[in-house]
């Protein structure tokens, strides 16, 4: 009481609204003075949401005209996830009435009460009860135990809940589509998905995407949903991420970083890995940011690499320096790809390569065909290291067939860069087996995608041979059509009876027999 009667001189003196920030335990860590209208709140970085529901900080303010909270009050309420935000409101240097709002879980209903206005001077209000309540409708409300510790403070154990965003100005079908495909690359990098936002603008807003007050209630929405982090189906350039993250606390990640990521975690060769680590810094390198470099060199020696660099300079050169070095390992890990290409010419063994779109079954189609045990799950980019086996045709003769990481729509152009050296190895290929999911709604798109990669890698004119696989899940008839309107082999990798015709087609476009199948 006696804090806010402070507050009240002291607002009414200086006619302008003046505000605290305490802690659970009441320690008061800022103090605030606005002007008449409203109060800018400073920084909280020092006091971090993480995942939990509320930042655990308390906003006390005046109203000069003991007017209620207003909208501007409700939203920093929503985006600084306040325990509560209570106004005071003034008659002449007193207080007179107290306003309070708190967050509720959301649940397809309102986001925050607003408790009925009282008599500043016979208000009751048991805080640390009230706080510890809310907290456990919070957990409940999010799938914790009550009283779990570790759930309560560190979020949903090692999986991330994300809000996926889509923002353009395609036709809704491809916007769709595309989403949909970041909704299989999310559960690929085990994302929990809580709910999918498609926009179509008529102009892209440069800044942020969405328009400012679509991307608040945007972001409100995330928090009230508990999501840890935004995931735009649009690469977000670095003042875009900027923007957007100053709004929120959430991650805030594009397409392009969480392939990134899903390649980061399923490289194993050492190969895979040098490429993935070269894709990942090219990408954030320009995306590094820091306070502001005013006092950066202030006791730099020449070229400004002393001891007064600050950290974003330091971490800058040690990116650019570790680009170089995997760079450099890069050419020499190209130098032993073309010593087992030479020995492989020498040798005249035929060699097929398997391309086709990512989780279109080529790893499940490389054990059947050579009874292997490649890595396969049903996910996107689920293997990434290139894998080759031996197959043995009639009258003795045999195949190197490879598989190769799956392609996929706008791939990230660093990681395409990367990974060029190794798509390169096509280039060795006497056939290409174009492998296509026939049960995929949008297989004609992902049949385009993979032209476009092998048209960039100058493999157009490579004697390619189309199989449609996963026929078992789709009716015969169909997979006749698709056959025919494609000059194809339709099988299901899953069995092995289907194989005949593919078998013979493609001994008859490597060793140039009769050929069974007109090639595209």
């Amino acid at each position: 009481m006696e804090l806010g009667k402070y507050l009240a001189a002291v607002s009414y003196d200086l006619n302008r609204q003046v505000g605290v920030l305490a802690t659970r335990k009441g320690v008061i860590t800022h103090v605030v003075i606005g002007d008449a209208k409203g109060i800018f709140l400073p920084s909280l970085e020092d006091y971090p949401l993480g995942r939990k529901s509320l930042r655990g900080l308390r906003f006390i303010h005046t109203h000069l005209n003991n007017e209620p909270l207003n909208r501007d009050d409700i939203t920093d309420l929503s985006l600084l996830r306040f325990d509560v935000i209570a106004a005071i409101g003034l008659k002449g240097d007193q207080p007179y009435e107290i306003h309070i709002a708190h967050l509720v879980p959301h649940a397809g209903g309102k986001s925050h009460e607003m408790l009925p206005p009282a008599d500043f001077y016979n208000y009751d209000f048991d805080f640390r009860s009230f706080i510890t309540a809310l907290d456990e409708e919070f957990d409940r409300s999010r799938g914790f135990k009550t009283g779990d510790v570790s759930a309560g403070a560190a979020g949903l154990s090692s999986n991330e809940r994300a809000i996926l965003v889509s923002v353009s100005t395609v036709s809704r079908s491809d916007q769709e589509d595309s989403t949909e495909e970041l909704r299989d690359l999310a559960l690929s990098s085990n994302v929990t998905v809580l709910e999918t936002v498609i926009q179509r603008p008529k102009m892209i807003n440069p800044r942020y995407l969405l328009g400012e007050g679509r991307i608040r209630e945007l972001v409100i929405t995330a928090m009230d949903r508990g999501a840890t982090m935004l995931i735009f189906d649009q690469d977000l350039n670095p003042s875009q991420v900027k923007s957007i993250g100053e709004l929120t606390e959430l991650k805030v990640i594009d397409r392009s970083q969480l392939i990134l990521d899903i390649f980061a975690r399923r490289a194993h060769s050492r190969d895979g890995k040098v490429q993935v680590e070269l894709a990942q810094l090219k990408y954030r390198l320009p995306r590094l940011t820091g306070k502001g470099t005013a006092m950066s060199r202030l006791m730099g020696g020449i070229g400004g690499r002393g001891p007064g660099e600050m950290k974003l300079e330091v971490d800058r050169r040690r990116v650019r320096e570790r680009i170089a070095l995997l760079e450099k390992e890069l050419k020499s890990l190209s130098e032993a790809r073309r010593q087992r290409k030479a020995r492989r010419v020498e040798n005249r063994v035929p060699i097929v390569s398997i391309v086709g779109y990512t989780n279109a079954g080529k790893s499940t189609l490389l054990n059947a065909l050579t009874r292997s045990a490649t890595f396969v799950e049903d996910k996107l980019f689920a293997t990434l290291d290139t894998a080759s086996r031996r197959l043995r045709f009639p009258r003795e003769r045999e195949v190197v067939i490879t598989d190769t990481v799956g392609f996929i729509r706008d791939l990230p152009k660093d990681l395409f860069a990367a990974f060029k050296a190794t798509l390169e190895e096509l280039e060795d290929a006497d056939l290409l087996l174009h492998v296509v999911d026939a049960s995929s709604p949008r297989f004609e798109k992902h049949i385009a995608s993979v032209d476009k990669v092998l048209k960039d890698l100058g493999l157009s004119d490579r004697d390619r041979l189309m199989v449609f696989n996963k026929a078992d899940l789709i009716p015969p008839e169909e997979a006749a059509n698709l056959s025919l309107r494609f000059n194809a082999i339709a099988v299901s990798a899953k069995d092995s009876k289907s194989f005949g015709p593919l078998l013979e087609a493609m001994e008859a476009h490597i060793f140039n027999e009769k050929k069974t199948v007109v090639t595209l």
